[in-house]
């Protein structure tokens, strides 16, 4: 008699919980001379005691609800208090406050555009902000919410009695399931929610972790550093509290730097960190720049959340740490809506990383159950895929103004009241030998070349066009980091339509990233329910192109070729067929362009360099070529041609003009004449155009610009230019070419790294260089030369929006030569840049001779906010840190 299939429904231990408020479980520790708070800097130092905290919490917390008291609750009946504070003490004190005084607290980050203010204050409807001295109060006006700064509410607080709150005193009577929390997230609308954490929620999660993770005898201090509006920042605040622990406030500034976070941990003998897995790499990398030093031994839990943990990544942990000396690498997973961590999972040795295919996100906690359903929402069988559903103790209330019903429904396999209510989390699982392996998103969007693309968009697009009867768009490689769109389409009988007639119809309808390669088929694969069989599509694309580019057939026309260019068309001509692979589009021919085909100015450089292994070159001499002098002029020389090589290419209007410079011979000359630019030191009349060609380098074309496009403006850049502008010209290390005109037409700014001038900046491009900063501190500050005078920082390089492709490659070799001449002559021992285009990435490594320092993965980053701001940025998308030594 054979055994029941298991179906994929995974429950946690029934725990006793004694859910109440949480000022319920602190009042027992009101009276204790232990220190709650620690928070220090530069400038000042505090340690609080929890009998002062208690102390001045009461206090604060009769002014606040005077002050709240007249705007009356929201329309879900919470009274909500709005906090805009950096991480402080003085944060700590307003949240509890905000608690004590029977009301919910909406945590909003000082540096938050205007637009997200106004969103969050109108949705909430808080009956008050309290904000710090890092706030514009009229930041608040528009929304019409009355609000007060924090020093304000302590001067009240302080002629009010510090005793045992009153009933008649409070906002609202707080209960186990009144809201505490109210954290916004944005949704796959795009439009941020806000979900409605009650206090019962909070407990559930917090003491299945004193039970799973207890606290040790020893340990005494916990830290505080995930942003105020991130989900993690509860439990790492308010679960070293409810245990009578220290908790130490970290900056911004030591969460981003690897080395100073190292410091704090291991001087206070931290015992347990909550990271996203970005931040463990950086820390890792720091580590292991001297392995001889050993300063994290007390720190044996350390929790991954919030991004995919990699097994490359746990591998490198445990290489690191060792298998046996009581480490553990914990994998949690959740959202914000199920109090941020519904499953986890611990490795302890690195033999536990090679036993699934992924990192598992693992097992429930207590009083929480995993229900993986299909489409009609049955239970999948087990190692089959379903929709993550969620159900529980840690279960949100909703979302503000009973918004996103649909993320909420009843439970209709609810065995339990307890259980009554799923949460559907937008993701795929597997539920594979007891553990819950992730397995993707439901939602149909993708990310290409740092562009989020909506699947049923395109698939409307394709739909609509003439003579097409029927079509399905799918993504294809996107785990390998290499997504391809795919439109599967049927033609109706009496069209007479080929798939290269669709991509040129679809052309006008779509952006270029979002145009996919169609694929004409005879019929649409159908699953026995009548639903597309998308699986059967995808395998019929990998089975007729598998993944050796050698056997993909090509589509190659020879027409126009003469016979004695035959050998060399067919080796340029193949080549892009490997380069293009499945992304090509149309025939190979002297008529097509290599952008029409599907390249890019990445591919290009692939092109070239593979076309030089096979024995062929695109070269551009001028008429009058230099004779050799030396050596240095040679290689000098030489670096131009392949700079040449690459402009030429992208230049080019079709392969016929690309097959008319490809020789065998490297020294083969043309007739063309290479741009030719004049270095100057940049001067104070430079300016304007300095910033026009800044903006139209940055603003319109930058990489990481185009994810916080919102949030920037032209003039941004003109600010930060002014602000850093007399620094600029007093330090004689910037450089301004001319071309043969006298029209400026590019200009490299360039600073000694360890003289470089503190800017304010704001919005978008404070978090741009804050990102620089991040991946180009810790590399500057452990590996280059210390002291001043050593290390030249190239850190904006910008060219003239009129410059051809050509000239614009050689005016980024221009800057490059003039820079290094800077550095000679002010006996710079190198210099140092970051580059997150993949042309200068490949100019700066293949061309022009950097050394890479940091190759690092943009979506990877997590800013001081909690935030991935670069999350839609593809994989493929790194920000190189590079340096050059000066010859």
């Amino acid at each position: 008699m054979g055994s029941l299939p298991r179906v994929s429904v995974v429950s946690g231990a029934r725990r006793a919980v004694p859910a109440a408020p949480l000022t319920t479980h602190l009042a027992r520790l009101a009276s204790s001379d232990t220190t709650a708070l620690l928070c220090a800097d530069e400038t000042y130092a505090v340690c609080i005691s929890y009998a002062e905290l208690s102390a001045r919490t009461n206090a604060l917390a009769r002014a606040l609800a005077t002050r709240a008291r007249p705007t009356g609750a929201n329309r879900d009946g919470d009274f909500v208090v709005a906090v805009c504070m950096q991480p402080t003490h003085n944060t700590v004190m307003a949240l509890l406050a905000t608690w004590k005084a029977g009301a919910a607290y909406v945590p909003m980050e000082p540096s938050f555009p205007q637009q997200r203010i106004n969103h969050i204050l109108a949705d909430s409807q808080p009956a008050l902000v309290v904000y710090d001295d890092r706030c514009n109060p009229s930041m608040f006006k528009p929304s019409g919410v009355p609000s007060v700064s924090f020093e304000e509410l302590a001067l009240e607080a302080s002629g009010l009695s510090a005793d045992t709150l009153q009933q008649q005193e409070l906002l609202a009577d707080s209960r186990a399931d009144s809201i505490a929390i109210v954290l916004y997230t944005s949704g796959s609308t795009g439009v941020p929610k806000g979900v409605r954490l009650p206090y019962s929620a909070i407990c559930n999660r917090l003491w299945w972790q004193f039970h799973t993770f207890p606290f040790s005898d020893t340990e005494s201090v916990c830290v505080w550093k995930t942003a105020l509006t991130f989900v993690d920042s509860v439990c790492e605040i308010w679960g070293p509290l409810l245990h009578g622990r220290s908790l130490l406030i970290l900056s911004r500034e030591t969460t981003r730097d690897p080395q100073k976070l190292v410091k704090v941990l291991a001087d206070n003998q931290v015992q347990r960190l909550v990271l996203v897995p970005t931040l463990l790499r950086s820390i890792l990398m720091y580590l292991s720049l001297n392995r001889s030093e050993r300063p994290l031994q007390n720190l044996k839990l350390w929790v991954c959340s919030g991004e995919t943990l990699s097994k490359e990544l746990a591998a490198q942990f445990f290489q690191y740490f060792g298998d046996h000396s009581g480490y553990k690498l914990a994998n949690f997973y959740g959202s914000t809506e199920v109090m941020g961590d519904v499953t986890f999972h611990v490795l302890e040795n690195a033999g536990q990383v090679e036993m699934y295919n992924t990192i598992p996100i693992g097992s429930p906690l207590d009083n929480c159950a995993v229900y993986l359903l299909d489409e009609e929402m049955n239970p999948a069988r087990e190692d089959e895929v379903g929709e993550v559903w969620v159900a529980g103790a840690n279960l949100a209330s909703g979302y503000v103004g009973a918004q996103g019903q649909d993320k909420f429904q009843d439970n209709p396999h609810a065995k339990n009241a307890d259980f009554k209510r799923l949460y559907r989390t937008g993701d795929f699982g597997t539920l594979h030998k007891g553990v819950i392996l992730y397995a993707g998103r439901t939602d149909s969007q993708i990310k290409i070349r740092g562009h989020r693309v909506d699947l049923q968009e395109v698939e409307r697009a394709v739909a609509a066009v003439s003579g097409v009867e029927k079509a399905v768009v799918l993504c294809y490689g996107l785990a390998t980091g290499n997504p391809e769109i795919l439109a599967f389409v049927t033609i109706e009988p009496s069209a007479k339509l080929a798939a290269h007639h669709i991509e040129g119809a679809l052309k006008s309808a779509l952006t270029n990233y979002m145009l996919p390669q169609v694929i004409v088929i005879e019929s649409i694969p159908l699953l026995v329910n009548g639903k597309v069989d998308r699986q059967a599509l995808l395998k019929m694309y990998e089975n007729t192109n598998n993944n050796d580019d050698s056997e993909i057939p090509l589509d190659i026309d020879y027409t126009g070729v003469e016979c004695e260019d035959k050998e060399k068309a067919t080796v340029l001509f193949s080549t892009i067929g490997e380069v293009l692979g499945r992304a090509a589009r149309g025939a190979l021919s002297v008529r097509a362009g290599f952008f029409e085909l599907g390249g890019n100015s990445l591919n290009s450089i692939y092109t070239i360099t593979r076309l030089r292994d096979r024995g062929y070159y695109i070269v551009h001499y001028s008429a009058n070529p230099t004779k050799w002098s030396d050596d240095n002029v040679r290689v000098a020389e030489n670096r131009w041609m392949q700079v040449a090589k690459i402009s030429d290419f992208l230049e080019a209007v079709n392969l016929g003009e690309v097959l008319s410079k490809l020789s065998s011979s490297p020294d083969c000359q043309s007739d063309g004449s290479a741009p030719k630019f004049i270095a100057e030191p940049m001067r104070d009349e430079h300016k304007q155009d300095v910033i026009d060609m800044i903006v139209s380098s940055f603003y319109e074309k930058a990489e990481l610009e185009q994810f916080l496009r919102s949030e920037i403006e032209p003039r941004d850049y003109a600010h930060c230019i002014s602000a850093c502008w007399p620094a600029l010209l007093r330090a004689r290390l910037s450089v301004l070419l001319r071309d043969d005109s006298g029209s400026p037409v590019a200009v490299a700014l360039n600073f000694d790294a360890r003289d470089e001038p503190e800017i304010e900046l704001s919005g978008g491009l404070a978090k741009i260089m804050a990102f620089l900063e991040f991946v180009e501190g810790s590399v500057r500050d452990s590996v280059l030369p210390e002291g001043k005078g050593t290390i030249l920082h190239s850190f904006m390089m910008a060219t003239a929006e009129r410059l051809s492709a050509r000239d614009n490659v050689a005016a980024i070799r221009g800057l490059e030569q003039a820079t290094m001449r800077v550095a000679r002559d002010k006996r710079f021992l190198g210099v140092f840049t970051t580059n997150t285009s993949p042309l200068t990435q490949q100019l700066g490594s293949d061309v022009l001779g950097f050394q890479t320092l940091l190759d690092y993965q943009i979506n990877q980053y997590v800013d001081s906010n909690g935030d991935r701001i670069f999350g839609d940025a593809p994989d493929s998308m790194r920000a190189i840190v590079c340096w050059k030594t000066v010859e």
